[in-house]
């Protein structure tokens, strides 16, 4: 499961087993089956309270990985900062579609 973006809302939801709605509780069934959950954190700057509930979701199986821009491989366009990070998102997954230059 992607959860892209991840509001800084939704996440000590899934950190905290609130499941108030459908999205936490997917979340939570995920992580419960152990499957594989990657979260796109999208705010920025983070606060320590922040970083406390990454380090429990990821204790709990949880990826974290926010779409922050790559530009170490020279990016000509948005749509190549785009494509990075769906293509990392994508190879959590064993996915490689080809999308940025390794």
């Amino acid at each position: 499961m992607i959860i892209a973006p991840c509001s800084i809302k939704t996440l000590p939801s899934i950190a905290n087993s609130f499941n108030d709605n459908l999205l936490t509780r997917a979340a939570e069934v995920t992580l419960k089956e152990q499957r594989k959950l990657v979260l796109m954190v999208r705010e920025k700057p983070f606060h320590l309270g922040h970083f406390r509930h990454m380090q429990s979701i990821t204790e709990r199986g949880a990826i974290i990985l926010p779409p922050v821009p790559s530009f170490y491989y020279k990016p000509k366009a948005i749509e190549d900062i785009v494509n990075q990070s769906v293509g990392k998102t994508r190879d959590q997954f064993g996915i490689d579609a080809r999308l940025f230059e390794r």
